[in-house]
């Protein structure tokens, strides 16, 4: 399977990102281009376009769209999400960040484990979301899953 090499946010559009948003950013992008499992496929499941990729992500019209390039940047291939499936999950988990930012800064260990448990679960239950709904558009594996829900959290901030 094949991967992305590159990957850029459409945020121009968005405020600036506070500290924390910039960190998950930032370590997002890192990880997924360090180790990331991604194709795209065909109707009846076969890998359309050998990659590796450049992906572009952004929100446009109340869609996430994810633009796709070869790697020397010749089209291969875009597709339109609708961001209702997201909605839930990502407002779950700014709420749960925002609990797991403020407790680092004064709660002992134990109890930010526990908030960290249940970002970890919430963010999860996003990666499988998104899994589900590039069923039929692309493979992915958890952790690229898991990464790109980040990345549209990030493009959610302010939004």
């Amino acid at each position: 399977m094949t991967r992305i090499v590159d990957i850029s946010l459409d945020d121009k559009a968005l405020p600036p990102p506070t500290p924390e948003i910039e960190q998950e950013r930032q370590v997002a992008i890192f990880d997924l281009l360090e180790a990331n499992t991604f194709a795209l496929i065909s109707r009846n499941g076969k890998e359309v376009h050998p990659g590796p990729y450049r992906m572009g992500l952004g929100i446009r019209d109340q869609r996430l769209v994810f633009d796709l390039a070869s790697e020397d940047g010749d089209p291969a291939g875009a597709f339109h999400l609708s961001l209702g499936p997201f909605r839930q999950v990502v407002k779950d988990y700014f709420q749960i960040c925002e609990s797991y930012f403020e407790a680092v800064k004064t709660l002992p260990p134990s109890q930010i484990e526990t908030i960290d448990m249940a970002r970890r679960g919430i963010h999860n239950e996003g990666a499988r979301i998104l899994q589900e709904r590039l069923d039929d558009k692309a493979k992915v594996d958890d952790d690229t899953a898991r990464r790109l829900f980040t990345l549209i959290c990030v493009l959610h901030f302010g939004g």
